[in-house]
């Protein structure tokens, strides 16, 4: 394994191609939030976690790089991106992270323990910062993924945890109650009561 690739963000975006590289700073998450993150939602041996929105599989490579005990899936609708996640996998050699090509309301959710979320939905309001013009975009599309995470999250039993990162919070139930927050309030760890 090549462990040289987590010792901070410019090290582990060396697994991806220029153009991936130069949409690190905005679009991936950043490696301490992966691994602070990632250690919120390893509550317990064999939990199975989901980034949904996972992109090019940065948290979801770090989170099983530190927490090997633990399963961790990304779902991404961008094949090139995908292509990129299965790439850095393959490479890292980790056998606990996963990736799914396709839209997040086409996964089962149920089958996951936590969640990661760090806001994918945004682009469908934020014209200047798209990852590329392959996908639709629309304010309805916003409201449509959000009304799906919210009610997918609302199913999930007492106990769910859920990283946001970035988020408008449109997509959290009222059930789920903030236990950890950074300062600046943009990352927030939650359990379902």
């Amino acid at each position: 394994m090549h462990t040289t690739c987590f010792r901070n963000d410019a090290s582990f975006d060396w697994l991806y191609p220029e153009n991936i590289q130069k949409l690190s700073r905005r679009h991936w998450t950043p490696l301490s939030i992966a691994k602070r993150s990632a250690r919120f939602l390893a509550n317990g041996p064999g939990k199975k976690i989901l980034d949904i929105g996972s992109g090019v599989g940065k948290f979801c490579i770090i989170g099983a790089n530190f927490f090997p005990d633990n399963l961790f899936y990304g779902i991404e609708q961008r094949r090139e991106l995908y292509d990129h996640a299965m790439a850095a996998k393959a490479f890292t050699g980790l056998e606990n992270a996963d990736f799914i090509h396709g839209n997040f309301t086409q996964a089962e959710l149920g089958e996951y323990d936590n969640f990661y979320f760090y806001n994918s939905f945004f682009e469908n309001l934020d014209e200047q910062g798209r990852i590329d013009n392959l996908l639709e975009y629309s304010v309805s599309l916003y409201i449509y993924y959000s009304r799906y995470l919210f009610r997918a999250l609302d199913a999930r039993p007492s106990g769910t945890r859920l990283v946001t990162f970035h988020s408008l919070e449109e997509e959290v139930p009222p059930d789920y109650q903030v236990v950890e927050a950074s300062p600046d309030l943009l990352l927030k760890m939650w359990i379902k009561r």
